[in-house]
């Protein structure tokens, strides 16, 4: 089909389009990217009105309106709940005599977990996609556009569309066909291999741990966890970015991606971490509790994930942003990208040279955690 006969536009939601055409050209394998996450945001009010996530999904549809291909994409007032962090280039701008907001933001709102952010039926629409997204920029005179935790075999359309390019560190779980836990540990050194068994028997110490995914998953125990995620939220972020309603949709919508791990101390809910399966990973998103026990954070958010992975035959864990005391609990560092489009030449400059600096600093330190993992050396 000619470049003519397609139409480029920005749809009012995620909700205004069709799921099937949508999940078609998101390919299924990342939870984040369904139509039933993103309109969870939507419907529940996490994003849109007043919370400075506006969706604005651009889209390329043919004269009949089938979808071809799709950006995830939000305009944004401000730098919150993106964990890829510009608020040196925002205050750099505004000092310049510029306006750094809105900006448009491709991306999963609030979730720092790698995915495709190009929902494309084939490559060769990565171009108009983003070169749609360029344009609205300019028409409305918006300061730039960012991609966030884009999966690298998506890295190479951004760098061909001249996109800039920035990396940082996670830490990532790698099974390497393992086929339990103690087969995990005897990769590891003996003293950190002992280390990991003490902290599970005392995370384990007089409490029960459970699994709840799929038609399992009741309001009870959504009840629990929004006290454990309010208590995270406000100690970290100030006050929790999901309402209320988001995760009674995720249990609607898309239960059997979900796996809530909760630990019960007399038949009570104490603690919680919520997951999301997908086709070759396990996303670790949220953890909270209202009874501090001593290593229950590792145990329900690293080791039960690993638990899980391995039973289900995932390939990793991404257990989100931050984190070095991961690295200690067979998490190692794995370097993740963003693309970043600059409308004003000098300001691109500007941004092109800071990130040819940074990666400099990402590399030493991806390198210097390399050599820090607990496994056997030479295993």
């Amino acid at each position: 089909m000619a470049d003519s006969d397609l139409i480029a536009r920005v749809a009012p939601s995620v909700g205004s389009l069709p799921a099937q055409p949508w999940d078609r050209l998101a390919g299924g394998g990342n939870p984040f990217v369904s139509h039933a996450f993103l309109t969870a945001l939507e419907d529940s009010g996490s994003v849109g009105p007043g919370t400075g996530w506006s969706p604005a999904p651009v889209i390329i549809e043919d004269g009949r309106g089938t979808l071809h291909a799709a950006l995830p994409a939000y305009l944004k007032n401000h730098s919150q709940g993106e964990y890829v962090f510009d608020h040196a280039w925002a205050d750099a701008w505004n000092r310049a005599g510029g306006h750094y907001y809105p900006k448009l933001q491709i991306a999963v709102p609030f979730t720092p977990a790698t995915g495709p952010r190009l929902l494309l039926e084939d490559d060769a629409y990565a171009a108009p996609l983003l070169n749609a997204a360029e344009r609205l920029c300019a028409q409305h005179g918006l300061s730039s556009a960012h991609a966030t935790f884009i999966e690298p075999a998506q890295r190479r359309l951004f760098e061909r569309a001249g996109w800039l390019l920035r990396n940082d560190i996670q830490f990532h779980w790698e099974n390497r066909g393992y086929t339990s836990f103690d087969d995990f540990l005897g990769a590891l050194s003996s003293r950190k291999r002992k280390d990991l068994r003490k902290e599970r028997a005392r995370a384990q110490e007089g409490v029960e741990i459970r699994h709840v995914t799929g038609a399992d998953l009741r309001s009870e125990h959504w009840d629990a966890f929004w006290d454990f995620y309010q208590d995270t939220g406000s100690r970290k972020w100030g006050h929790p970015y999901l309402t209320r309603a988001a995760f009674d949709l995720f249990g609607e919508r898309m239960a059997e991606s979900v796996l809530l791990v909760l630990a019960y101390e007399h038949g009570e809910p104490i603690a919680g971490a919520l997951n999301f399966i997908g086709a070759d990973a396990l996303y670790g998103r949220y953890w909270g509790c209202t009874r501090d026990r001593p290593f229950l954070h590792f145990e329900l958010c690293y080791y039960q994930a690993i638990d899980a992975a391995i039973a289900r035959g995932l390939q990793r864990v991404e257990a989100g942003a931050q984190g070095g005391h991961k690295l200690a609990r067979g998490y190692e560092p794995v370097q993740t990208w963003s693309a970043h489009w600059i409308a004003d030449p000098g300001f691109r400059e500007a941004v092109a040279d800071f990130l040819e600096r940074e990666r400099e600093g990402v590399a030493q330190e991806s390198f210097y955690l390399g050599t820090r993992t607990p496994f056997r050396k030479g295993g």
